[in-house]
């Protein structure tokens, strides 16, 4: 490099510092290093792949603009990743590297500094978790135990840049294989689908792998600074985000993103408050969103997930066909989760099509016996009836035992009285005292009030049948 050439470089690198401050020059531009400059191109290069991805996507028009202000006739900013190998300081005469190429001795495509990012570029760029081309809103089953899920969802795909935050974050938490990853990918997946938003879809295990790798190559500033720049930052799996460290920079992250108005959508297998591995405020700062519960699949949603599946099947394989009788017969039997669902039906499938036989009923009830689950009556504790009614209705256990008679609060309390006498063996006067020391005769009077209201109020009817089924989950 001649002392030309190194004195544009320095009055470029200062054109960049003044551009982006002293916190992004030192997370993005301090190790990047000047290869070549000739006649319409500059070559750069930086150590990692990752600071190059990140660099290529979100200042490729900076660096670009500062060059020419030095040197007008550059219309290509080159960048790549140096190896181990390279000399520290090339010859004043050294060759210009030589052209990338395929394995088949083709040239590579160019990395230009002006090129258009292709969709989920960002995503892949910042290293985000695979994401599974199926899972699109186009392909979610909606049944009412994910109706509220989905559409707060939607709401936030649809958001553009700039627009006022509705609900941040949103919490959306449930079971295994009830719909949660699906929702979160196609949000992922709508969000990508134009240039203006970056949304980045992460496991918390990915998450963890990323900061800690971050720490070990020095670029844990750079790894924060690329979180933050996020428009709608996506974390899956939530339940399993460990250690004080990891944790402490998720918290800061999640607390940046929200401050800036940047959405935040998580999922995980269980509510804010029972995730007793996270810090406190953690916790606190995930209740203060949208908490969202998808409730185990009805056998109607279980049979539209069936019907779908073996819609997708038949892209690929025109012949295949299962029988209305076959399918209202797996939705009646397969209750687990919607995992087991398409497990069925890909059997279904490789039997008809390894062994040139049509669907049947005996055939399905061969086939996915092992994934008929036995029902057992699961053992329901009072403690357990207490905190899911108070979830439900937005009250606290500790309203529920104590002795306010405000309407809010004498509804889910009989509510959860009921429901202690009807699903399990405790007596009146025990059910009484685990409700704050109440007579039994209180306890009666709860439950025969609810009976009444169940038989003609609908709205009252479905909601106890929901708090049945997720006790009984």
């Amino acid at each position: 490099m001649t002392n030309i050439e190194q004195d544009r470089w320095s009055r470029v690198k200062g054109r960049l510092r003044s551009s982006v401050g002293e916190d992004v020059y030192s997370s993005w531009f301090a190790r990047m290093d000047l290869e070549s400059v000739q006649s319409e191109s500059v070559h750069l290069s930086v150590p990692t792949r990752f600071l190059k991805s990140w660099i290529q996507t979100h200042y490729s028009d900076r660096v670009l603009s500062c060059w020419q202000a030095e040197m007008p006739q550059v219309h290509r900013v080159d960048l790549t990743v140096r190896t181990a190998m390279r000399c520290a300081s090339p010859a004043k005469d050294a060759p210009v590297a030589a052209e990338p190429r395929r394995d088949d001795g083709r040239a590579a495509p160019e990395l230009r500094a002006t090129a258009i990012a292709p969709v989920s570029a960002t995503h892949e760029a910042l290293g985000g978790s695979p994401l599974d081309p199926r899972l699109t809103f186009g392909s979610f089953v909606i049944g009412r135990s994910n109706t509220l899920a989905h559409a707060a969802a939607r709401q936030v795909a649809e958001g553009r840049r700039g627009d006022p935050v509705m609900f941040n974050p949103l919490y959306i938490h449930s079971g295994v294989g009830l719909g949660k990853t699906h929702l979160l990918q196609a949000v992922t997946w709508a969000g990508n689908s134009g240039t203006e938003r970056k949304v980045l879809y992460l496991t918390a295990e990915k998450f963890m792998y990323g900061f800690v790798a971050a720490l070990k190559s020095q670029t844990a500033l750079a790894f924060k600074e690329a979180l933050r720049g996020i428009d709608v930052l996506v974390i899956d799996d939530l339940q399993f985000l460990q250690g004080k460290t990891t944790q402490a920079e998720f918290c800061h992250t999640l607390n940046a993103l929200i401050d800036a108005g940047r959405q935040v959508v998580i999922a995980a297998d269980r509510p804010p408050s029972d995730l007793e591995s996270l810090d406190e405020r953690v916790r606190s700062r995930l209740a203060g969103g949208l908490v969202v519960e998808m409730a185990s699949l009805g056998e109607d949603l279980r049979l539209g997930i069936l019907k779908s599946r073996v819609t997708a099947a038949r892209a690929h394989h025109a012949s295949f066909d299962v029988p209305l009788p076959v399918l209202e017969y797996l939705a009646r039997t397969i209750t687990h989760n919607g995992r087991d669902l398409e497990g069925a039906i890909n059997r279904l499938l490789a039997h008809s099509k390894l062994n040139a036989q049509p669907v049947t009923l005996e055939m399905a009830e061969r086939e996915i016996r092992d994934l008929v689950r036995p029902q057992e009556p699961k053992r329901i504790k009072i403690e357990d009836i207490q905190r899911v009614v108070a979830r439900q209705y937005n009250v606290s256990r500790s309203d529920l035992l104590s002795s306010r008679r405000t309407a809010n609060v004498v509804r889910p309390r009989q509510v959860a009285m009921y429901l202690a006498k009807t699903l399990t063996l405790r007596s009146l006067p025990e059910i009484g005292r685990r409700f704050g020391g109440r007579d039994h005769t209180t306890v009666l009077h709860a439950v025969r009030k609810i009976e009444g209201l169940v038989a003609k109020d609908t709205a009252l009817s479905d909601e106890v049948e929901l708090l049945k089924r997720q006790l009984q989950e």
